[in-house]
């Protein structure tokens, strides 16, 4: 099995302490990306800032912060300050979200996400390399024109002397048009919701992006996985994923834009996605829960006994993922974590 690196998702808690344990102790059973998520709940930016004074060695990205949420060089900004407190261990995880959360939570348009996104992985490498920020783009132009302010604004650089040579920008994409601008522009890809055998409905963005990379780049970062419990008795802990797929797949979204439903189809389960969606905006979520395709649950999961567990560890990486997600459950969390690491080698 090729080399590829470990990483979990991990979050805020009311208890700090409980939280600096549980990183040191996933990092020390070998744990190398942690990555933190940012809804409409607590910031994540805060909870990257406390891993980077608990931890010493494992990356620390967010996945994702929206990039509706702040300005392009504040976003340059915080991912800079993370960087410097971890002593240059810091991923800036992008993605667009989707309109509940963006107009919903924020209050701002969600319009032209592509363009967006493109604008602010071009303004934040600029200011990581102490550019005078000058960008004049379809949805950002800095500094801001004199007929929409008071005139008085200037083009500016960084005033921080010890800059990175850069910092890793991975954006969170399903759709193919958002896949095949990460593919040209980031340095990773962050796919909720992976199905490695189904890896080919991405497949064509993924070349298109891809031949028109920089070299510079390097390869495209695959970021995938899901939850981990290696056990003989899988059956009902494997089920337990169901709500929050049906919630994604359902709720995730309005009626006539769901991204994640939208994968759905994509991956060959139209008339599923459609009637899952149903029963949840229905008001109907076990029913919802309960029509989730059981090879779905399965393909997506890392719950089970130990030569399955490896076969699925196996198929993602196969499959290109390069850092394989996991989740620890169960009442072995840190042995299965370690028990991945040995066979990932």
């Amino acid at each position: 099995m090729d080399s590829v690196r470990l990483g979990a998702p991990i979050g805020l808690r009311d208890d700090p302490a409980q939280l600096a344990r549980d990183a040191r102790s996933l990092e020390a059973a070998g744990i190398d990306h942690f990555w933190v998520g940012e809804a409409y709940t607590a910031d994540g930016v805060s909870t990257m800032g406390f891993l980077a004074a608990v931890t010493e060695r494992a990356t620390i990205g967010s996945s994702i912060v929206p990039l509706y949420s702040r300005t392009p060089t504040l976003l340059a900004m915080t991912a800079l300050g993370v960087h410097k407190l971890s002593q240059g261990r810091c991923v800036l995880g992008l993605g667009a979200s989707g309109p509940q959360v963006v107009e919903g939570f924020h209050g701002v348009p969600y319009d032209a996400p592509l363009e967006r996104t493109r604008e602010i992985i071009d303004i934040c490498r600029m200011v990581w390399r102490g550019d005078k920020v000058e960008y004049h783009g379809d949805r950002y132009e800095i500094p801001l024109p004199a007929a929409r302010g008071t005139g008085m604004g200037k083009a500016l650089r960084i005033r921080d002397r010890a800059l990175p040579a850069q910092i890793p920008i991975y954006v969170a994409a399903l759709g193919p048009k958002n896949v095949a601008l990460t593919a040209e522009l980031a340095d990773g890809w962050l796919p909720l919701h992976y199905w490695p055998e189904h890896a080919d409905v991405w497949a064509d963005a993924r070349r298109a992006g891809e031949a028109i990379r920089s070299p510079e780049l390097g390869p495209l970062q695959v970021v995938a996985g899901g939850p981990l419990c290696i056990t003989e008795d899988y059956r009902e802990r494997r089920e337990r994923s169901r709500a929050e797929l049906a919630f994604y797949f359902g709720g995730m979204g309005a009626r006539a834009q769901n991204f994640y439903n939208d994968l759905l189809r994509r991956y060959g389960y139209e008339q599923e996605a459609a009637a899952i969606q149903d029963a949840w905006l229905d008001g109907r979520q076990a029913d919802a829960a309960a029509l989730v395709p059981a090879a779905l649950v399965d393909g997506t999961s890392f719950v089970g006994p130990a030569s399955w567990v490896r076969e699925r560890i196996e198929a993602f990486r196969a499959s290109g993922v390069t850092i394989v997600n996991v989740q620890p459950t169960g009442p072995n969390k840190l042995r299965d974590v370690e028990t991945v690491r040995e066979w990932l080698g």
